[in-house]
């Protein structure tokens, strides 16, 4: 390329990069639905204004006009009728958003990606929670029998778990998107978290991660990033090792087998954290499978929960294998990012922790001679 074929390609891409537009519209045709007015309102971190309103005319159709509109995607919705559509909407935009009858059931989106991958989520999880307050409303009813009360409250759990399911889904599935910020923060009636608790730091981190990388720029990274490090101050102070009952994890071993912490309840437990890629596990489990062999036949059972820090299936099972492990060996692969060190505020590899017959954390961070004088007491 010469000096003025590079010349002229810089300065345009200069020239495109400065005149992005910081305009957007939105129109579209409500069919169906009487003359009335439709509101278009914005969502910051801090407010929800609305911006703008219009009247839709007899056929149906509306149209507005935004201004000063961010280039990255921002949160605003159409009001109309009672009924709320959310949006994505960047600088540049040219939206259509038509619906049939029911607006939030049946509405359609052209024009932007992230705003159509807000609706698939949207349409789906309102019509779920609709769902659930019907079979409320029908389990309330005085005069149903005890078998149909019985079969009401089994359907809601069925479909109360089936929204959850698709709601992390959906949040995994499309982590760099802005519309897995909005699935985040969706609550089904009564619920305070999005799955268990602070354990959720989990679903927070992977998509502030995702859109750290793809909208550096975008208004809800940094509110995300402050709920994940309120989470992490919960988790450190809620799992200081004491007499209490143990955060409880749930893990797949190597052949898929998900094993409770818990259901090693009697037992005295070794929850130990390591690292197959990180090259000294071999010496370190060496020392462990002895004592695991020495107290093999004590009087209280004595048993290994090793969770691997890793995200490498195939390195994990290899060291598992190849070490000849003879405890429980789970992993959920995510790496750092999991949300057993996250429960159990784990700093630095290796850690372990010790639980007692009864379930109470009674030791951290022991090994070696310290940890056999405590199981000579722990499983007489």
């Amino acid at each position: 390329m010469n000096r003025f074929t590079l010349c002229v390609s810089l300065a345009a891409a200069l020239f495109a990069t400065g005149c992005r537009s910081s305009k957007a519209t939105l129109s579209g045709r409500f069919a169906g639905s009487e003359p009335a007015a439709v509101y278009l309102e914005q969502v910051t971190p801090l407010a929800q204004t609305i911006i703008d309103s219009a009247l839709v005319g007899p056929d149906g159709g509306y149209k507005f006009r935004l201004k000063g509109v961010a280039a990255t995607p921002s949160l605003y919705n159409i009001l109309f009728n009672g009924e709320r559509i959310p949006l994505l909407i960047a600088g540049g935009d040219r939206l259509t958003v038509n619906a049939v009858g029911s607006v939030v059931r049946n509405y359609t989106v052209e024009g932007s990606e992230e705003s159509e991958l807000l609706r698939q989520f949207y349409q789906s999880y309102v019509a779920g929670a609709r769902k659930l307050d019907a079979i409320a409303a029908r389990f309330a009813r005085p005069q149903l029998t005890e078998d149909e009360r019985k079969a009401a409250g089994k359907e809601y759990t069925a479909e109360y778990y089936r929204i959850r399911r698709e709601q992390l889904r959906f949040i995994i599935e499309h982590k760099s998107s802005l519309a897995a910020v909005y699935a985040l923060y969706q609550r089904l009636p009564g619920d305070t978290f999005l799955f268990n608790g602070d354990s959720d730091v989990v679903y927070f981190r992977t998509v502030a991660d995702a859109i750290e990388e793809r909208y550096p720029e975008s208004p809800y990274l940094q509110p995300l990033l402050g709920e994940i490090a309120r989470m992490d101050a919960r988790i450190s102070l809620t799992s200081m090792v004491s007499e209490a009952d143990y955060p409880d994890l749930e893990m797949h071993d190597i052949y898929g087998k998900k094993i409770r912490l818990s259901s090693l309840t009697g037992k005295v437990v070794l929850l130990d954290f390591w690292s197959a890629e990180a090259g000294n596990s071999n010496t370190l489990n060496a020392e462990l499978k002895e004592i695991y062999r020495k107290y093999a036949d004590a009087p209280t059972s004595f048993e290994v929960y090793q969770v691997a820090v890793d995200t490498s299936k195939a390195a994990w099972i290899t060291a598992v294998q190849e070490q000849r492990l003879p405890w429980i060996s789970v992993s959920d692969l995510r790496g750092r990012s999991s949300s057993a060190i996250s429960l159990y505020n784990v700093q630095k590899l290796p850690a372990n922790f010790l639980i007692d017959k009864r379930g109470s954390l009674v030791a951290k961070d022991i090994y070696g001679k310290s940890l056999e004088q405590k199981l000579d007491e722990l499983t007489r």
